[in-house]
């Protein structure tokens, strides 16, 4: 099945070794290895048979190449969102103008404050998004984002979160009902229609894996998780992601897929 034909990625910047963490202790992001491995995930990118626009690196925002944050791209429309971290609010202009080359200009939407959004908090499943609402995503975002899915016959659940950054830095949908879930999502009721995989504690930064037509890129060092995933009968990657996990970051967090 091929769903996704295009990606688009930026470029890590030398700035990226401040960018924003709450794992002080895994140490600064190693700039030179972040390159190797995000020329890595590209080439990822393009064995799932998708064409990948790529961005040039921004100095002014550390945290910049976690572009999935700055939009929500589906069939029929785009949304630029309103990044809930102040330092990174300001990514939202630079993906402007690469979104009109695949929008027209009545279909591309934009979130406005006091609603912030981010992109790593929604989880398109066919016609429906779930948005987690967490530190970074509020309540009047969510609101925004329903009502402009809503003018294209898409739905939106809102899906409560207490502890992780992002929605999708626990669950991760993976198609043919199949969902990986880790942590306060495992059991949460609002995915029990989902086959769920369960992700071990141990294991939990490999929920962040992305579906791209029937092949699933699974970060590097995740032997349970890539196991599980290979008995569903997928064709899988592995890409090496350690710098970007530094910053908080994950696979998806790397590209806009659409």
């Amino acid at each position: 099945m091929r769903q996704f034909q295009h990606a688009i990625v930026r470029r890590p910047c030398r700035a990226m070794v401040d960018g924003i963490t709450s794992a002080p202790e895994l140490g600064k992001p190693i700039y030179e290895l972040a390159l190797e491995q995000h020329d890595a995930y590209i080439r990822a990118l393009e064995q799932c048979g998708i064409e990948v626009s790529i961005l040039d690196a921004d100095e002014a925002f550390p945290d910049s190449c976690f572009i999935e944050d700055v939009a929500v791209l589906s069939k029929k429309c785009a949304v630029v969102t309103n990044p809930g971290a102040p330092s990174r609010n300001g990514e939202k202009r630079l993906i402007i103008d690469e979104i009109r080359k695949y929008y027209d200009e009545a279909a591309i939407h934009c979130i406005q404050t006091p609603g912030t959004l981010d992109g790593g908090d929604v989880m398109m499943v066919g016609d429906c998004f779930y948005v987690g609402e967490s530190e970074r995503t509020n309540t009047e975002g969510i609101r925004q984002f329903g009502s402009i899915l809503a003018a294209y016959g898409y739905s939106c659940i809102a899906v409560p979160m207490e502890k992780m950054l992002h929605l999708k830095t626990g669950v991760n949908y993976l198609e043919n009902n199949n969902l990986l879930a880790a942590g306060e999502f495992a059991q949460n009721p609002l995915f029990d229609r989902f086959q769920k995989v369960l992700v071990p504690e141990e294991e939990a930064y490999a929920a962040n894996c992305v579906w791209i037509n029937d092949t699933i890129i699974v970060p590097e060092g995740y032997p349970k998780v890539l196991a599980e995933i290979k008995k569903l009968g997928y064709r899988t990657v592995t890409v090496d992601v350690s710098e970007f996990r530094k910053l908080d970051g994950g696979l998806s967090c790397l590209s806009l897929r659409f």
